[in-house]
């Protein structure tokens, strides 16, 4: 039996688009509606934790009525005939929901929360977080969210499975968010890559591209009939 060739997903947020979850940077999401700088910073926590909270724990009750999309799920499937490893700058859970086994959160995930005095205690947390909410140690808790600002812990793991791929995809992402978007220049030039959004991202690869203008969902069914007719 021939080893199954590594294929890697990185994921942004027209990967749950279609699922209801609101995005940032597309007219009308919470980017127009919020400040980031208000919601999304360390500052901002220990400036108004209260306003923080809110914003995450609405972002934690919309995800738990979503549900994962086709795209997700044809992802998710593609196990069956590849080493699949998603790296997602989203911090919902869908993809996990719907199958896929080896998931690397770049941005955190929002059904999580840490301590503030030690980051190794992690719980995973479905209910609203309130400031008087403490880990075992008595530190008050926060979102499990790589606020701006802060570094991106998982990176370098996430290079490592990059540069290791046979296939890359790219899903939903406009790659203008660094360090993540950065990671498409560790693929080898002589990997076939897939950019798959409804818009031609700006950035450039090496070579070897082909982009695939549809949303996750259509983009996703076109993805799978063209490599599993290729196995």
């Amino acid at each position: 039996m021939t080893e199954k060739k590594k294929l890697v997903a990185l994921t942004g947020a027209g990967m749950s688009a279609e699922s209801g979850i609101s995005t940032f940077r597309d007219s009308g999401g919470l980017w127009e509606k919020y400040d980031i700088y208000e919601v999304a910073t360390p500052e901002a926590f220990a400036r108004n934790p209260d306003l923080v909270l809110r914003f995450y724990n609405d972002r934690r009750r919309q995800l738990l009525d979503c549900q994962p999309n086709d795209g997700h799920k044809i992802l998710a499937e593609l196990e069956d005939h590849f080493d699949v490893h998603v790296i997602t700058q989203n911090v919902d859970d869908l993809h996990e929901r719907a199958g896929s086994s080896n998931v690397l959160h770049l941005h955190g995930e929002l059904r999580k929360v840490r301590s503030t005095g030690d980051p190794s205690l992690i719980y995973s947390w479905d209910t609203d977080l309130n400031r008087d909410d403490q880990c075992e140690k008595g530190y008050p808790l926060r979102p499990h969210i790589v606020w701006f600002g802060e570094e991106v812990p998982m990176l370098e793991k996430a290079a490592a499975i990059v540069r290791k791929a046979d296939i890359f995809v790219v899903i939903g992402t406009s790659l203008q968010v660094y360090p993540a978007a950065g990671l498409v220049h560790y693929t080898d030039f002589t990997v076939p890559k897939y950019v798959i959004d409804p818009v031609k991202p700006e950035a450039t690869f090496s070579s070897g591209v082909e982009y695939i203008q549809m949303g996750a969902s259509e983009g996703m069914k076109w993805l799978f009939q063209h490599l599993t007719n290729e196995i």
